[in-house]
């Protein structure tokens, strides 16, 4: 479990760190991401609310890597998102609506992410050690 639980808290702090930002300081996140032109002021609204989510799954997997197996959910549900994520980052990246530049880490971890999670899932590695007939 100890991989998992790595896994767990790396995204977890991933997840911190942005609900933070999008939340305290909405409109340095979007300069810092280099959206521009400057959203309008409606946009901080929706990035608290994204940001408030953030925080949420955040907790969720601080949750989960203290019981892999037991918070088999959150650990299902951040694979969804994950592949969402990437989905609309890669397909921003093809519309031209944002450069590789601005998406930085998003266009590779969720990835890494998603491969982890499913590689070290509790239900993959206990059908794993169950021995064959």
């Amino acid at each position: 479990m100890r991989p998992l639980q790595i896994t767990l808290v790396v995204i977890g702090v991933f997840q911190l760190v942005l609900g933070v930002l999008f939340v305290a300081a909405p409109t340095f996140a979007a300069s810092m991401f280099d959206l521009t032109p400057a959203a309008p002021d409606w946009a901080n609204w929706l990035f608290a609310m994204m940001g408030a989510r953030f925080g949420g799954f955040a907790y969720g997997m601080f949750l989960a890597a203290r019981d892999p197996r037991r918070h088999v959910g959150w650990i299902d549900a951040m694979i969804g998102i994950q592949l969402v994520d990437w989905v609309a980052t890669i397909g921003a990246l093809i519309a031209g609506s944002v450069t590789l530049g601005q998406v930085t880490t998003a266009s590779f971890m969720p990835v890494v992410f998603i491969a982890a999670l499913v590689w070290f899932h509790p239900r993959r590695r206990a059908a794993a050690a169950v021995p064959s007939a």
